[in-house]
């Protein structure tokens, strides 16, 4: 027995069955005797095999200290636990297995988690969040829903404990990131500006059915929320009602569309990074994207180059580039205009991102955060709606 906080770490092994589970139980209540309001966690990494008889010690367990939870669970005993119902009663984890991402190729990286090659064919997404097993299963069906609905993605197959935090495995045959492709064969640049939009403009043009993403509209109003009261009364006043006059939509929005998070896998354009996948207007997207090449690095051009391993100016000519392909438009004043309204969300989700990522105060940080915010300001002078349809400009996408 391991006495942890309010918590007390019993370990089980070998058989549980009818022979025997009357001792285990014994043992189980000496090990709890005398604590109360106590959780358990049941250790069973070496448990080979557990009967309906010592199903019930644990449950009689349960009834005594309500919060049980199960903890490394080979597949077999795990099996058992989902096919009598204990997964649904209690928190049950499975054992997981554990590799090394030490020396590996990082081929994509989102705002969760970076994706590394293991092998020629598997790929492993880590998560930053050591607690991460909820995050693993979300995005498991949240990328099972876009397959469903048609968007070309890898599909994971297992999960596995990678340091102090855990990964999602994918088979992804040859697969080389679009910035990669950028970095090493620049020629190639509106081949690539052309794979990304066509894939994007897919995924805008899928209707997401009801309640099963969340809003994008919902997580832009909670950055306005954020950023209120650094804003004089009359700028903020007037982004909350362009906000607040975003059209609704029910299409799919990726997220964090960067050129990491496409990859070519053969001869097939993949999407990954699933867990941001919401639904909404397409400002949502493109101010994501505008913040990766552009927003991000305004101040220092070179944190573009450590993240996306191409240049400065190959992100510049990128975006303009995908801007151009994505409103079918090569003219810049429309450009100019429609880029104004990305900037007002992507200044807003800059400055929201500021302030729940406080940094060391260096003088960078402090330039950088009074230049998106000076940014926002001339913006909001000139800007009178963040919906596309308005004026001379086309919307694509939803």
């Amino acid at each position: 027995m391991t006495q942890m906080d309010n918590t007390v770490m019993i370990r089980l092994s070998g058989r549980i069955d009818s022979a025997n589970s009357a001792e285990i139980e014994n043992d189980i209540l000496k090990q709890l005797e005398g604590k109360t309001d106590t959780a358990v966690t049941l250790d069973v990494e070496e448990l080979e095999y557990i009967s309906s008889a010592g199903l019930r010690v644990i449950l009689r367990v349960k009834k005594t200290w309500p919060d049980v939870r199960i903890i490394n669970a080979s597949p077999e005993v795990y099996e058992i636990l989902e096919t009598t119902g204990f997964t649904e009663m209690m928190t049950v984890e499975k054992a997981y297995k554990v590799i090394s991402v030490e020396g590996c190729e990082v081929i994509g990286e989102g705002f969760n988690g970076k994706v590394y090659r293991v092998d020629k064919d598997n790929v492993v997404k880590v998560y930053k969040n050591a607690d991460a097993l909820a995050d693993i299963q979300h995005e498991r069906e949240v990328a099972r829903l876009a397959l469903i609905l048609g968007v070309p993605t890898a599909i994971s197959y297992d999960v596995v404990k990678v340091g102090d935090s855990y990964g999602s495995v994918f088979e992804l045959l040859n697969a080389r990131s679009f910035a990669k492709i950028l970095a090493d064969e620049p020629e190639r640049m509106d081949w690539c500006v052309s794979e990304y939009i066509n894939l994007l403009k897919k995924v805008h043009g899928i209707t997401v059915p009801e309640g099963k993403l969340p809003s994008s509209k919902e997580k832009i109003v909670k950055w306005e929320n954020e950023i209120r009261a650094d804003l004089p009364e009359a700028e903020s006043r007037k982004l909350e009602q362009l906000i607040a006059g975003l059209p609704d939509s029910d299409h799919m929005i990726h997220g964090d569309y960067h050129t990491k998070n496409i990859v070519l896998a053969g001869d097939e354009v993949l999407l990954i990074d699933m867990d941001t996948l919401c639904a909404g207007y397409p400002i949502y997207e493109l101010a994501q994207m505008y913040n990766s090449y552009i927003g991000f690095s305004e101040y220092n051009p070179e944190i573009v180059r450590d993240f996306q391993g191409f240049s400065p100016e190959t992100a510049r000519t990128f975006w303009h580039k995908c801007l151009q392909a994505y409103f079918e438009t090569e003219d810049e004043e429309k450009l100019k205009k429609l880029e104004d309204k990305i900037r007002c969300v992507s200044y807003t989700r800059l400055i929201s991102w500021k302030y729940r990522h406080p940094s060391n105060n260096s003088e960078e940080d402090k330039v950088t955060a009074e230049l998106w915010k000076s940014h926002l300001s001339e913006l909001l002078e000139r800007v009178d709606s963040l919906s596309f349809e308005d004026g001379d400009t086309d919307a694509q996408g939803g």
